[in-house]
């Protein structure tokens, strides 16, 4: 049986104060989380100690980095090593988003290399990929994408692979207020997981794939109901926490 897995990705956004009431409201709240289906938590950096302290209470609400470097340690200011997450429990980490991939040129290559040491600390990836509006309009998006997870991914074992989530984002519907119809979703779902099921076989039905992209309350059952959406990578939903709530109960 597959996991089922919400994420929130709040990015560059919280006040402390907000961020408080925010990992509160969650950690107060009758979510619909078991050990089939987790809630987690991507929040800033300067945050990761509190959402795990918030957010202890329940074995199914878990906290993710949003980034990660290539290197165990070293001196490079600025950035996060996975033996620091590891150090403070964090157990996941975004990795490939469409933002990072933009306005910091992160590379297929590169990025192959995060998902290397992240695996090898035992840190759970949810990496990212998906299409910017040209491609989807030239209709040549399952070819980019299967691009992207071949040259980042690929290089893995099976068993290595079956410890990956694969977060689909078309760029075009990220903060846009555009969505991808649920048979848009469910048909590049489908595709990830031939793309998946060609290299690796059965494994590929293990591997959650979630959908990202201005996910709302109001979307989420019927997107959900879909066959290859194992749930989704919201971005500023959840930063309003009876919106984010309605989500994961979804």
């Amino acid at each position: 049986m597959r996991k089922k897995v919400i994420a929130a990705n709040w990015k560059m956004n919280g006040t402390l104060e907000q961020a408080n009431s925010l990992l509160d409201a969650f950690a107060a709240a009758p979510l619909n989380v078991n050990e089939n289906k987790i809630a987690v938590f991507a929040v800033p950096a300067p945050y990761l100690m509190l959402a795990k302290e918030k957010l202890s209470g329940n074995p199914y609400l878990q906290v993710a980095a949003q980034n990660c470097y290539s290197k165990k340690s070293g001196a490079y200011t600025g950035e996060i090593s996975v033996e620091i997450l590891k150090s403070i429990g964090i157990n996941y980490v975004v990795l490939g988003h469409s933002e990072r991939r933009e306005y910091f040129g992160e590379s297929n290559a590169f990025l192959a290399e995060k998902v290397n040491i992240s695996l090898e600390y035992g840190i759970t990836p949810i990496f990212c990929c998906g299409e910017p509006l040209e491609i989807r309009e030239a209709e040549t998006q399952n070819a980019f994408v299967a691009k992207q997870l071949e040259e980042s991914l690929f290089h893995l074992s099976a068993e290595e692979i079956s410890k990956i989530i694969i977060a689909y984002e078309p760029i075009w519907a990220i903060g846009t207020g555009k969505t991808a119809s649920n048979e848009q979703a469910q048909e590049m779902h489908l595709s990830i997981r031939a793309v998946l099921a060609a290299k690796y076989g059965d494994v590929a039905n293990e591997i959650p794939i979630l959908y990202g992209g201005s996910v709302k309350a109001s979307s989420a059952v019927a997107l959900f109901a879909e066959p290859d959406v194992d749930g989704g990578l919201v971005g500023g939903a959840s930063l309003v926490a009876d919106e984010f709530i309605k989500i994961i109960n979804a």
